[in-house]
């Protein structure tokens, strides 16, 4: 597995990584998944880890994301060691992840299923929502508006109303995207983000990576093989 990147000169003046993995290491029983992996990402890359199938790329990204426990090593973001947050802390500290197999609300629009990404956005209390203050009503305005923001940034605005389901699936992938950039995630996670597309479809997919990176001001970490 190994790690290539296309930079941009946003590098904090310090020089601090945005992650930093550190000798990250998982085993199930026997078998060694990692192995003392080690690299850095800083903000404004495009970082993508490439690698044959089993070298442990989602592996890895199941330890970024809290799904796994690494049996040893660290894994930094803004410097703090997540290895002890919850897996439900994971958005709200700013990393968001796509997976290799686009999972989405099928029966509901596209609209909603990038609302259901700005989850880890709300603060409104069991009280508030139950008496459906104006906060929670001012709470809703906000998420829809940047749903609609983001599904008019992906060029998904002709489906905003139309359930997910029977959409493409180049556009169901567009959608996830979407999706996870409604949490306003710093780091974003793209599992395979090319898998089961053309040449044409990954390279208008290579331009809205770059869009993610230079508009939304998002750092970008993927696997690929």
């Amino acid at each position: 597995m190994a790690i290539a990147e296309n930079s941009r000169a946003l590098r904090p003046s310090s020089g601090e990584p945005l992650l930093s993995v550190q000798g990250v290491s998982v085993r199930f029983g026997g078998i060694v998944a990692l192995d003392g992996v080690t690299f850095d990402v800083f903000p404004g890359q495009i970082a993508g880890l490439i690698g044959p199938n089993g070298a442990g790329k989602t592996t890895l990204f199941n330890c970024l994301s809290r799904l796994y426990q690494p049996s040893s090593g660290d894994i930094k973001f803004e410097g703090r060691s997540i290895l002890r947050s919850k897996r439900h802390d994971i958005p709200v500290i700013g990393l968001g992840r796509t997976f290799q197999n686009v999972a989405l609300f099928d029966k509901m629009t596209v609209l909603d299923n990038v609302k259901v990404g700005c989850h880890s956005q709300t603060g409104a209390s069991f009280f508030e929502n139950a008496f459906r203050l104006p906060s929670v009503r001012a709470e809703e305005r906000r998420i829809a508006d940047r749903a609609v923001e983001l599904i008019a940034f992906m060029d998904l605005k002709p489906f905003t109303y139309l359930p997910a389901g029977p959409l493409p699936f180049p556009i169901r992938k567009r959608v996830e995207l979407a999706r996870a950039l409604a949490a306003s995630p710093k780091l974003l996670l793209l599992d395979e983000p090319a898998a089961g597309l053309n040449h044409d479809e990954i390279e208008v997919l290579k331009e809205q990576i770059r869009r993610v990176r230079d508009l939304q001001h998002v750092t970008v970490l993927l696997v690929e093989h």
